[in-house]
């Protein structure tokens, strides 16, 4: 069922919930649209009609020695596992550091 009152949006505002979209791989339409107020659906087409008159993906990532040949979406998702694989090491790195510092301090207490 429709509504009767279609509302209308300035394109200002369809411009931003574009670029909320499309500035974050990992952003939904739905988590988008909720944060804006709109259905999932609307901010769909506006992305649609957007990558419509910019006649490429703005989600195209040039290929790089570590994804090599990958375009689209698989480029974006390439770039987000590099950039989680060294932030995993850091962590590792880091829970390495403070299991040492519990054995010193463990073996220091002698109550």
């Amino acid at each position: 069922m429709t509504s009767k009152y279609q509302r209308r949006f300035p394109e200002e505002f369809k411009d931003e919930a574009v670029r909320a979209y499309l500035d974050d791989p990992t952003a939904t339409y739905a988590s988008v649209a909720k944060n804006l107020g709109v259905s999932g659906e609307t901010l769909r087409n506006w992305v649609k009609q957007h990558r419509k008159q910019q006649g490429a993906s703005p989600r195209y990532q040039a290929p790089t020695s570590e994804n090599e040949g990958l375009v689209g979406y698989d480029a974006v998702i390439a770039e987000e596992n590099r950039r989680l694989r060294a932030e995993l090491e850091k962590v590792k790195a880091e829970r390495d550091i403070l299991r040492k510092a519990a054995k010193y301090f463990a073996g220091e207490t002698n109550w």
